[in-house]
């Protein structure tokens, strides 16, 4: 949508990275994080009930900014935040499903598909074609997300994989949904009913999928409620930024989640091969070469 761009009277000026492109690289950082949590947290919950509780949690601590303005929401934030919420629920469910059977590596490496998606349905979905240079960066992502992701003895596609991959078709709805209402309702409204709707959604499947709510745990606790914050933050950051920041762009910066997902498990003792340093590489070089304008300056 670029709003920002267009009505900025000195273009030239404008920095590669501005304001909205450094949030959105900060909440990929906490993003990239979710996943060790994550994938402890499922060893004493279903994902049902720790989707809902995360999302519940993020939810109440949407609630604050929106209430204020709530009284006011429309018809159209309603149906905004239903279908990002939506697109929510699908992808992380789906994800956190797939992590209790699969390792956190070959979810990643499978999560990353979202790449090369979100400019393919955002030409499905809003008509607007991709530049040479955003494909251009986005087989660069994808290309740097395999060798910084992919686990070692390939890729063996079962049923936590199979629930994976088809996550990545909603994560990456949830990001068109979100460049399609950007600039056209409130962040704080939209926000906070795109919360509700995932943890409403999660513990209202939780009957027909047959889940049942596990005893009381602490780490389940903690991990949901920590979660929940960072989700807030990370939503609320993500409707923002995405007023003046393309699709594509925002995709290609989200990309780098498997990449500080990396440095963490590295700093809690995993060893990085370079075949991950020089896939974190090319995901920075694709950020960089999406932005090349070919033709008229």
């Amino acid at each position: 949508m670029m709003h920002g761009a267009a009505t900025d009277p000195s273009p030239p000026h404008r920095l590669m990275i501005g304001r909205p492109e450094l949030a959105l690289i900060g909440i990929t950082l906490l993003w990239g994080g979710t996943f060790l949590i994550v994938h402890q947290a499922m060893r004493h919950s279903g994902p049902l009930f720790f989707v809902g509780l995360r999302f519940g949690t993020a939810a109440l601590m949407a609630l604050p900014f929106a209430l204020p303005v709530l009284r006011g929401v429309t018809q159209r934030e309603w149906l905004a935040g239903t279908m990002i919420g939506s697109g929510i629920f699908c992808g992380y469910t789906l994800q956190t499903w797939g992590l209790q059977t699969i390792p956190s590596s070959t979810s990643a490496f499978i999560t990353a598909a979202y790449v090369p998606l979100v400019p393919i349905l955002q030409w499905a979905i809003l008509r607007r074609r991709p530049r040479l240079a955003s494909w251009i960066g986005v087989a660069l992502a994808f290309v740097g997300l395999l060798l910084i992701a992919a686990p070692a003895e390939g890729l063996s596609l079962g049923r936590g994989e199979a629930l994976t991959l088809v996550s990545t078709i909603a994560i990456a709805l949830e990001i068109i949904f979100i460049s399609l209402w950007a600039g056209r309702v409130d962040v704080a409204r939209v926000t906070f009913i795109q919360l509700a709707v995932t943890s409403l959604l999660a513990f209202a499947c939780m009957v027909p999928a047959g889940e049942a709510a596990p005893p009381f745990s602490w780490i389940v606790t903690l991990s949901a409620c920590g979660l929940g914050l960072m989700t807030a933050l990370i939503q609320l950051v993500m409707n923002w930024a995405q007023c003046s920041v393309s699709a594509t762009r925002a995709t290609l910066i989200y990309a780098g989640e498997p990449v500080w997902a990396g440095l963490i498990g590295w700093i809690a003792g995993e060893r990085l091969p370079g075949s991950a340093l020089l896939g974190g590489v090319l995901v920075v070089a694709a950020v960089i070469v999406s932005e090349i304008r070919f033709g008229r300056r």
